[in-house]
């Protein structure tokens, strides 16, 4: 295969295509979120067990434990309830970007000179429950197997006072080396399930054949996006440590002067260089995450033009009519 035009095709497309951008940007949500609720209600004074907090940074501690415990349970629910509205909302949008961008980069493989948000939303969502499904089903598959295997090694470390931990690093380097298969299987048959309008198991199928049947050429490409993709962000991340700086600058400072307006000082200064940096970070971690989508995406098209036995798979459903 060649690499060279696929890294360099997908830069054209994701370049011509700013409208990608946008979906990167949706991609990026999907992730972990969580929250947790508390309650009670007393005017007495409550303070936080702060450890080796500079007493500066103690007081204002001091003073959001006292607002939680003065907040009535039923926030606590409200906030819970807006956490797992948020949570499925980026869900939604994730799958959607991630099916978009694959959609996307094939058309403009095919020769598309326009893509529209509309026309690609509206398709996308045709294949959000398929997409969705598949993941989930991946993830409770990886979810119960790490179950399975984690908790003997947990009870047999307890039992062993740790001692047996070293015996069992050649089974976390499996482990890790299987987590690494089922996450490029799992690539591979997104693409597989958008590009060519697969179920749920057809897709998972045809993931496993092409990376099975193109072993090189796919460990080539998961190396190069995996190492390239995360010396990207961290380089895209670095400004956010800078950011940080002030208000290190404003803990120290303010514990030697003894004064809180210091420390406030630094942690405002912090939170308005992240602000002014956020945007920039969202797109740009935008930007890449459509890149590595369409890069994935001309792989798989290639490995499967390379194979004719394996590229007898359905034709993609067109595009349906948004008006």
């Amino acid at each position: 295969m060649e690499y060279g035009e696929v890294l360099s095709r997908s830069w054209k497309t994701v370049w011509k295509h700013k409208i990608l951008w946008i979906f990167g940007i949706l991609a990026g949500c999907v992730g972990g979120n969580g929250g947790g609720s508390s309650g009670g209600g007393s005017n007495t004074g409550y303070e936080v067990s702060g450890g080796d907090l500079p007493p500066a940074m103690q007081h204002y501690v001091n003073e959001f434990g006292q607002k939680i415990a003065q907040t009535p349970w039923w926030v606590f629910v409200l906030i819970g309830l807006g956490i797992l509205a948020l949570f499925a909302l980026c869900i939604f949008l994730g799958f959607t970007g991630r099916i978009a961008l694959i959609r996307g980069s094939r058309m403009a493989d095919e020769g598309a000179e326009r893509l529209g948000f509309s026309e690609l939303f509206s398709a996308s969502t045709h294949y959000f429950w398929r997409v969705f499904g598949l993941n989930l089903l991946v993830g409770l598959a990886i979810g119960l197997a790490l179950l399975i295997v984690l908790v003997p090694i947990i009870f047999l470390a307890i039992g062993t006072l740790g001692a047996a931990l070293l015996c069992l690093l050649p089974i976390v380097c499996v482990i890790f080396i299987l987590a690494w298969v089922v996450a490029v299987v799992l690539q591979l048959a997104n693409v597989a399930l958008v590009s060519d309008d697969l179920g749920i198991m057809d897709g998972l199928r045809r993931g496993w054949e092409t990376a099975r049947a193109n072993v090189g050429p796919v460990v080539v490409m998961t190396l190069i996006l995996g190492i390239g993709g995360w010396l990207a962000s961290l380089l895209i991340a670095l400004p956010v440590i800078l950011v940080a700086l002030p208000a290190g600058l404003g803990i120290v400072f303010g514990e030697l002067a003894g004064s809180r307006g210091v420390l406030a000082t630094g942690l405002v200064t912090a939170g308005v260089c992240l602000a002014v940096y956020l945007p920039v970070l969202i797109l740009a971690q935008g930007i890449l995450l459509a890149y590595i989508q369409a890069a994935w995406t001309l792989t798989y098209r290639r490995l499967r033009a390379q194979n004719p036995a394996a590229a007898s798979g359905p034709e993609v459903a067109p595009t349906p009519n948004t008006g």
